[in-house]
């Protein structure tokens, strides 16, 4: 019998009285790992009746308090990187290096955390009238959910948790259930660290459990990331009951190729920006529009994704790992055939690929499709997988326009070394987060993470300064600015726009 996952309530981690439970398997070789509890709904009360009484007497911790607590959870989740990731690995299908790095993003949110103290300075104003005097202060909400995504196990539920209870407030985590064993080992060490009991809670399930999520009255504020269709189920049922939702949704990321970029530098970060993690990430490349002489640039496109390989996380010659399951591999099979189906040609195509020894991972090999139009499958659906579309476009302007048409406003990038090309993309761009030769512009915790259109659904900010922003999208730039004549070849200047 595999060893069962358990929840975490109270400070304890029990076993869930549930009869249903999910196999949690390792897309590498479909070996069951564990198996994942439907918690039932009563448990899922109690953990948020819990989570409600520890608020009364959390709120109250002083706010260097909470920071100490939070320095000692980074020093645990540092000494414990490796384990982490090596778990993480098994049920997520990473690449060890991949794993890493999903544990040390989210480690650089816990280290924000520490800092919270400053974070929560409120503001004053002397004398706004005759002899009247305005202060306004930040506090905490109450009780506060992340519901979180495969695709990131450790990054994603580190970006919610911390913040959240570090201002104060108390929280419930969901998991994945395809991943919940790298969450229950994250809250282990949250316990390690000395929170009192009932701050953190972990529940697992699927649909039913976070529809009782969404409609249980004491949840003050929900956090989510994942699909589009699920991203507006979450926002329209939390809202509708007056809960402050933010839903992070799906992507169509796009990367503008100027002709007179270093041909190298773009072909490089292009086969790591779209195949890498399987091309299992929201920011993901996964178009890349050639503009003009660039065009020419497809065959030596092709011969640098050719030359990857999928493998299992312990594989240090692996490119990437697995999709994480079955359903995940055969929409990315639907969308490669709809691509020939369609018109699409199809230079690489990484169907019936297969990893030695492994013949029943859920692998795809990296895959390219040129020609493509923006009335494709390949081009409206996220594809989710290891593929690249090409697209051509004579200008800027024009390649502008097939990114500001496009439904998603995730990130998107463009590669020049005109700094006319890059201020007219960065300003004109209809996208929440740009890079300028960065192919994957997601910023560290102190900017903000910022979606625009079906990529997002809700409000950026939990605390803070809110006003004017129910009004205005935020827009954040990641750049690197390439000049010959700096020693090292490159300057690197991060910006953002509000």
């Amino acid at each position: 019998m595999s060893e069962k996952v358990k929840i975490l309530i109270n400070g304890a981690f029990i076993e869930s009285k549930a009869t249903e439970h999910l196999p949690v398997e390792n897309p590498a070789n479909r070996e069951v790992l564990a198996e994942v509890p439907l918690t039932l709904l009563s448990e899922i009360d109690e953990a948020i009746e819990f989570a409600t009484e520890a608020f009364k007497t959390w709120k109250e911790y002083t706010i260097p308090e909470r920071a100490r607590l939070f320095l000692s959870y980074q020093h645990l989740l540092k000494q414990h990187q490796k384990e982490i990731a090596e778990i993480l690995s098994k049920e997520n299908g990473k690449t060890f290096a991949d794993a890493m790095g999903d544990v040390w993003r989210g480690i650089e949110v816990v280290e924000h955390a520490c800092n919270i103290p400053t974070l929560m300075m409120g503001e004053t104003v002397e004398n706004v009238a005759r002899a009247v005097d305005t202060y306004s202060y930040i506090q905490p909400l109450g009780v506060c959910v992340g519901i979180t995504p495969f695709n990131f196990p450790a990054m994603i539920p580190l970006w919610m948790f911390p913040m959240a209870i570090a201002c104060g407030n108390t929280f419930i985590l969901k998991p994945s259930e395809q991943t919940p064993m790298t969450a229950i080992k994250l809250a282990e060490l949250f316990i390690e660290a000395g929170f009192p009991k009932g701050v953190l809670n972990v529940v697992h399930g699927s649909k039913d459990q976070v529809n009782h999520i969404l409609n249980h009255s004491e949840i003050r504020a929900i956090s989510f990331v994942g699909s589009v269709p699920v991203a507006e189920h979450v926002y329209r049922t939390g809202t509708h009951n007056l809960k402050r939702v933010q839903a992070f949704g799906g992507a169509k990321n796009h990367m503008v190729v100027m002709p007179d970029a270093n041909k190298q530098q773009v072909i490089n970060n292009l086969v790591g920006a779209s195949c890498g993690a399987a091309g299992q990430r929201c920011m993901a490349i996964s178009v890349a529009v050639l503009v003009g002489e660039a065009q020419n640039w497809v065959e030596e496109i092709k011969s640098a994704l050719g030359t990857i390989k999928p493998g299992v996380w312990s594989d240090e010659s692996a490119a990437y790992g697995p999709l994480i399951n079955q359903q995940s591999k055969e929409k990315v099979l639907r969308l490669i055939k709809s691509g020939y189906e369609q018109g699409a040609e199809v230079l690489l195509d990484g169907s019936n690929c297969t990893v030695e020894g492994y013949e029943n991972g859920y692998f795809v090999g990296p895959t390219l499709f040129s020609n493509v139009s923006a009335d494709m499958d390949i081009y409206k659906e996220e594809i989710f997988g290891p593929a690249l579309l090409l697209m051509k476009a004579d200008t800027l302007d024009e390649a502008i326009k097939i990114i500001n048409n496009n439904p998603y406003g995730n990130g998107t990038s463009i590669f020049t070394n005109s700094g006319a090309a890059a201020r007219k993309f960065q300003h004109e761009i209809e996208v929440g987060q740009i890079g300028i030769n960065i192919p994957i512009p997601v910023p560290l915790p102190f900017f903000s993470f910022t979606g625009w259109r079906k990529s997002f659904f809700g409000d950026l900010h939990s605390y803070g300064k809110q006003g004017v922003r129910f009004y205005t999208e935020t827009k954040t730039i990641t750049a690197r600015w390439f000049e010959e004549d700096v020693p090292g070849g490159n300057v690197n200047m991060t910006i953002a726009l509000k």
